[in-house]
């Protein structure tokens, strides 16, 4: 029978030879959930605030409406009783779509702030990555030209 190989120290070489900063990664990690949770909060409120609205116009409407449904003594008065529902219900509209649109503008601002927070925030961990990155590298160019020069020596 066909034995498979064991790819244990193959990958094990592979991930040894790609290094990576567990702690950049933690950090990156704990951003980026830092700012989905900001997000999250910003998205939960409006819809919150949204839901306030609707059930208040749907309320407001539905009481309105119990005027038209009322039994009038003269046909006049259903003609009037619509046409003040009518109004009405044009007065609710742009009151409530005043209201999402406050929502809504509320919304963009704070998610202005966090994406520009965020950016930041991604910005510092890129430098602080950069200057480690740099300083490893320097440390390794120093030894290497220190080896170098210590076999040139001792020749």
């Amino acid at each position: 029978m066909a034995k498979t190989n064991d790819f244990t120290k193959i990958v094990q070489d592979m991930m040894a030879a790609f290094p990576a900063d567990a702690h950049g990664m933690r950090e990156a990690f704990r951003t980026q959930a830092a700012f989905g949770e900001k997000m999250t909060r910003v998205a939960v409120e409006a819809a919150e605030k949204s839901t306030e609205i609707t059930t208040r116009w749907t309320r407001d409407t539905l009481g309105r409406i119990q005027n038209v449904a009322k039994a009038k003594a003269e046909p006049a008065d259903y003609t009037k009783a619509v046409t003040d529902f009518a109004s009405g219900a044009a007065e609710l509209a742009a009151e409530n779509l005043a209201a999402f649109a406050e929502v809504a503008k509320k919304v963009q601002m704070e998610t202005i702030e966090i994406m520009l927070a965020a950016g930041k925030d991604f910005s510092e961990d890129a430098t602080a990555a950069v200057k480690k990155a740099t300083a490893e590298v320097t440390g390794s160019v120093k030894r290497t030209t220190a080896a170098a020069a210590a076999a040139a020596a001792a020749k």
